[in-house]
């Protein structure tokens, strides 16, 4: 029971936090918001036929992305805030569903996704291996997972990360490389590479590619 209601009140946090963010999000953060899109977008990889799910899509600017450059491509996002769907809701975005929830239970049927995608989400995942296991419940056979996050293999990252874990209550973790590959490794997905890179000269972001290990 402790756990539960400690998950859930991480999540309180998280919603908390970005209600109060989502209406300024996109002018706050565009910088930040388009580097990371940019270095996401080039390892996607998206069929014209693909399915994809964005888990903590946020304001929508990772679907939008991909609805301009693949416009045929059906996409699905998913983020705990109200509010920051909204936002996403009021962009319009082509051959694009909208929904609110968590990535540990994905109301989605098994097998439903080519690509299930992830920006700047993964460090509020208190349970990782969960969300990980059910990310895979929902690929399809071959189906890949991309993921893109802060990187303390970085020091700036690793700071901002060990100060945030002491005055922040909805972020949860920082992962470098190696233990982002041993969490893909042990919750079953194959063909895992990990690519660090800086957007700038201070902070570092990772992109993780993976497929999924059933048939």
């Amino acid at each position: 029971m402790g756990n539960i209601n400690h998950t859930q009140n991480n999540e309180h946090a998280v919603i908390n936090e970005y209600a109060n963010l989502a209406s300024q999000y996109d002018k706050h953060w565009a910088f930040y918001i388009n580097a990371t899109l940019q270095e996401t977008l080039k390892r996607l990889d998206i069929k014209p036929t693909d399915t994809v799910l964005d888990i903590g899509c946020g304001t929508g600017a990772l679907l939008r992305s991909i609805s301009i450059k693949y416009p045929s491509v059906n996409l699905i996002g998913i983020d705990l805030s109200k509010e920051m769907i909204k936002v996403a809701c009021n962009k319009q975005i082509k051959t694009c569903n909208l929904v609110t929830g968590n990535a540990q239970h994905l109301p989605f049927r098994s097998k439903s996704f080519d690509i299930v995608v992830s920006c700047n989400a993964f460090h509020y995942l208190r349970k990782p291996e969960a969300c990980l296991l059910e990310i895979a419940r929902v690929l399809k056979p071959q189906g890949r997972i991309v993921i893109t996050d802060w990187c303390d293999d970085y020091i700036v990252c690793r700071i901002c990360d060990l100060f945030l874990r002491m005055f922040n209550r909805a972020h949860f973790k920082m992962y470098g490389l190696s233990a982002c590959e041993r969490l893909l490794r042990g919750t079953g997905y194959r063909n895992v590479r990990v690519e660090r890179y800086k957007i700038n000269w201070l902070w570092g972001l990772m992109t993780a590619k993976a497929q999924v290990n059933h048939y």
